[in-house]
C-alpha cells in the first residue's frame, strides 16, 4: 500500500468555467510503480487522496493535452512528445468500460518538477491556446492553475522516487 502523500495546496477547480457535461475526468496521481498505479482501478472512486497524492483535472487528457504541454515546456515537437516512452501509455486493460490508467512521460514529469513559477506562467498562455483546451473553455489563468498543481505533483513524486499516472474516467 502507498504511504499517504497529500497535496499540501488546496485543489482548485480548473474546469475552465465551461459546462463540464461530457468532459472526461482525469485524476493525476503518483505511485511507486505501474502495478500499484493499475490497482487504483480496484477503487471505484479512483485514487484515494488519503493514500495517494491526487490532482483531479477535468478535460486534461494524458494523451493529446499532455503531449502538447510537453512540447511547450521542453521545446520539442508534438510528434516527438507523443513518441516518448510512457507518453500516454495505456497500462490497464483496453477492455475496461469506465476507467483507464495511463502513464505520464518521465520527460514531462521532470520538466514540470524543474519548471520555475515564471516558466509555468509563460507556458500557460500557449497551452490554453491549444485546440483542445481552447475548445474546453480553458483560460490562461485556468491553465496556469492546472500547471501549478501538476508541477507540485511532479515535484513531490520525483522527490519520493515515484512516477506520475492518470486515471482517465469516462
Amino acid at each position: 500500500m502507498e504511504p499517504a502523500h497529500r497535496n499540501p495546496a488546496t485543489t482548485v477547480d480548473v474546469s475552465g468555467g465551461c459546462d463540464d457535461h461530457g468532459m472526461v475526468m482525469c485524476e493525476y496521481f503518483s505511485a511507486a510503480d505501474d502495478d500499484v498505479a493499475v490497482r487504483v482501478l480496484d477503487q471505484p472512486d479512483g485514487p484515494d487522496p488519503a493514500t495517494f497524492d491526487v490532482v483531479p483535472l477535468r478535460g486534461i487528457d494524458p494523451v493529446v493535452v499532455l503531449a502538447r504541454l510537453e512540447a511547450i515546456l521542453t521545446g520539442c515537437s508534438y510528434d516527438e512528445a507523443t513518441r516518448r516512452p510512457r507518453s500516454g501509455q495505456l497500462l490497464s486493460s483496453p477492455e475496461s468500460e469506465s476507467a483507464f490508467i495511463m502513464s505520464v512521460s518521465d520527460t514531462l514529469q521532470e520538466a514540470l518538477a524543474s519548471a520555475t513559477p515564471a516558466a509555468l506562467a509563460e507556458a500557460a498562455g500557449p497551452w490554453s491556446g491549444t485546440e483542445e483546451l481552447e475548445a474546453s473553455g480553458y483560460t490562461s489563468e485556468d491553465a496556469g492553475q492546472a500547471l501549478a498543481q501538476l508541477a507540485g505533483l511532479a515535484g513531490r513524486a520525483g522527490s519520493d522516487g515515484r512516477r506520475m499516472y492518470c486515471r482517465w474516467a469516462l
